[in-house]
């Protein structure tokens, strides 16, 4: 009887060891399949935002979306208005959605509300919106968090949260960096053309990464 027990008892091991592979070849593949459709050489990338968007800080036509899309060879279009709020933005944005038919939108809006203090919750309410509405437009989002009003942070908690409700390729340092760094600023809450083209290229590799870029 303890002779059957124990050969039972290895059979038993043995098998869960091999569906602890088979779970580990699957958490792999995951991990390592693209989030994002590829964007086609002749599809439409849409720039969603603010100031930062627009590129208010830098002369000469620099921008974040203008470098982005000499980066990515696709054409990306600059829908940035400079002093918008979030609920601005929500109001705005399905007509920018019907005009131009993008496959993909680069979220990044909020700083505004978080510079007037308004109430995250509201903020937060006024993106979910625009995520929904570019869901039912059949359009991928990318989010980009903007930082509370510190120094040192990086994005607000409500940018975390909405990253992972709607699992979101998400990147919550980037405009957080790029405020630390004297160097690529043009005032306090803008940056020059080398903190633009840094964005562009922190934002093409993360759209490389995540699979909408060959």
């Amino acid at each position: 009887m303890v002779r059957i027990i124990l050969e039972c008892s290895i059979i038993v091991k043995s098998q869960l060891n091999k569906i602890a592979v088979i779970v580990g070849i699957l958490l792999l593949a995951a991990c390592d399949s693209p989030k994002l459709n590829l964007v086609d050489n002749d599809g439409v990338i849409l720039a969603f935002g603010d100031s930062l968007t627009y590129g208010v800080g830098a002369g000469n036509n620099v921008n974040y979306p203008k470098i982005l899309s000499e980066l990515s060879g696709i054409e990306v279009i600059n829908s940035g208005v400079s002093g918008e709020t979030t609920d601005q933005g929500l109001r705005r944005l399905p007509s920018e959605l019907a005009r131009y038919n993008p496959n993909l939108m680069l979220l990044i809006e909020g700083g505004n509300d978080i510079l007037r203090h308004r109430d995250h919750a509201l903020i937060k309410n006024d993106l979910s919106n625009m995520i929904n509405i570019a869901n039912r437009y059949g359009v991928q989002v990318v989010l980009i968090g903007v930082p509370k009003k510190s120094l040192f942070s990086n994005s607000a908690k409500i940018y975390h949260e909405l990253a992972d409700e709607y699992d979101l390729v998400f990147d919550g340092e980037l405009i957080g960096g790029l405020m630390r760094s004297p160097s690529l600023k043009s005032d306090p809450i803008h940056f020059n053309e080398k903190g633009y083209r840094k964005m562009a290229k922190s934002i093409y590799e993360l759209l490389k990464e995540n699979g909408a870029l060959h």
